[in-house]
């Protein structure tokens, strides 16, 4: 054996013939593959690099300006209920007018409290105050112009109570929360429900007087106020005792 070659069984060798070159010998199949890549040169840095981060710069920046306006634009949006109110335009504060004293303060009996043209029509009213003689203390009353003319005053002041007398012209209160039918206006006492007829005379412990008892359990009709009309005016003069 020629140069002490070592033959592969299972690769005999192939007899060489002058004139002809031996083949080329080729790895074996089960060689690891060698790599024969080389590295991709370097790129070199381009020369328009600085111009390049100069416009990213700028337009980061103007990115941030926009992205800032968004936000304050959005908080200054008004609400749909700050937005009505911007709408409406300012109204002007209402002008309160002090009312007069005689308007407010009813008048004060012994003397003049009301005018016949005041009470020019039938159930008319005014309210006013007598003095009383006793207590020398002011209690509230009423002077109602009646049917036929006549003119009737009397205290508001419960007698034998602490209640406020009402005068009531709305008939259907009356029928509700009282329950007395009416054909026109009555003087209840709210705190009892009694009803009182001012066209009916009823018993007093200083006579008849006008006020008869129609419903309730009242004791006696509302205490009388003397009345007297000279000229135009209407003069309360006393009160029953």
């Amino acid at each position: 054996m020629p140069g002490n070659q070592i033959l592969d069984p299972f690769k005999p060798a192939q007899p060489r013939i002058p004139g002809v070159s031996a083949p080329e010998e080729r790895p074996p199949e089960d060689a690891p593959l060698k790599e024969n890549r080389e590295a991709p040169p370097l790129r070199r840095a381009s020369r328009d690099a600085p111009s390049r981060l100069k416009f990213l710069w700028l337009g980061l920046t103007l990115a941030g300006i926009l992205t800032a306006l968004l936000f304050w634009g959005l908080k200054q949006k008004p609400t749909p209920a700050n937005a009505v109110a911007a709408a409406e335009p300012a109204r002007p504060a209402p002008v309160i007018l002090e009312a007069s004293p005689h308007d407010t303060t009813p008048p004060m009996g012994p003397g003049e409290v009301a005018t016949t043209a005041q009470l020019s029509k039938t159930w008319s009213t005014k309210r006013f105050y007598f003095r009383d003689a006793v207590t020398s203390k002011p209690v509230p009353a009423l002077v109602v112009h009646l049917p036929g003319g006549a003119f009737w005053g009397f205290s508001l002041a419960e007698p034998f109570g602490s209640c406020e007398l009402e005068y009531v012209t709305d008939l259907r209160k009356l029928r509700t929360t009282y329950g007395f039918d009416a054909a026109y206006p009555m003087v209840v006492d709210p705190c009892n429900g009694t009803v009182f007829d001012l066209t009916h005379y009823g018993n007093a412990p200083s006579g008849l007087v006008r006020g008869e008892i129609e419903k309730g359990s009242g004791w006696r009709p509302p205490t009388a106020i003397e009345i007297r009309i000279q000229g135009n005016q209407v003069i309360a003069v006393r009160m029953e005792r």
